[in-house]
C-alpha cells in the first residue's frame, strides 16, 4: 500500500510538471504565406497577433480588413491544431488510466477496477479550441504551424 501511494504521489507530481510544460508553451501559427502570424500558448490563449505591412491594400481598406480577419482566424485554427497535437503528446503518459500503462510505475489494477486499460479509456474524441467540425480551416495558403520557443 505504501508502494501504491509513493507510486500515486510521483503520478501527481509528474502530471503537475506537465501541465506547468503546456502553460509555459508557445506554438506559432501563420495564415497568407506568413502575411498573419499569431502565438498561442499550450492552454490555447492567444498571446500575440503579428500582421505585415504587405497585408493591408490602402486602396481597398474594407476588403484589407476583411482579408486580415480570415488570416487572423486561419492562423488561430492553425496554431491550435498544433497545440492540440503538444497537448496530446504531453499527456499521453497520463491518458491510460488505471493500468495498461498511463500511470508510470504503477502496478496494473484494471482486475482490480474493472477498468480496462487504454482500450477502455478510448471514446469520442472531443475539438479542441481551434478545430473546426466541417474540416475547412480557412485559406491559409500557409504551410502550417510552427513551434515557438520563446523562454
Amino acid at each position: 500500500m505504501q508502494q501504491l501511494m509513493a507510486a500515486a504521489a510521483a503520478m501527481q507530481s509528474q502530471l503537475m510538471n506537465a501541465q506547468q510544460e503546456l502553460a509555459d508553451a508557445e506554438v506559432l501559427g501563420t495564415a497568407g504565406g506568413g502575411l498573419v502570424t499569431v502565438t498561442v500558448n499550450g492552454q490555447g490563449e492567444l498571446t500575440d497577433v503579428t500582421v505585415s505591412a504587405d497585408a493591408i491594400d490602402p486602396a481597398d481598406p474594407a476588403e484589407s480588413a476583411q482579408s486580415i480577419a480570415d488570416l487572423v482566424l486561419a492562423a488561430y485554427r492553425a496554431a491550435c491544431g498544433a497545440v492540440d497535437d503538444l497537448q496530446q503528446q504531453t499527456m499521453a503518459p497520463f491518458a491510460g488510466g488505471f493500468g495498461g500503462g498511463g500511470l508510470p510505475g504503477m502496478p496494473d489494477l484494471s482486475a482490480l477496477t474493472g477498468l480496462g486499460g487504454p482500450a477502455a479509456a478510448s471514446g469520442s474524441a472531443e475539438s479542441g479550441p481551434g478545430e473546426d467540425p466541417s474540416g475547412d480551416s480557412g485559406d491559409s495558403g500557409d504551410s502550417g504551424p510552427a513551434p515557438a520557443d520563446r523562454d
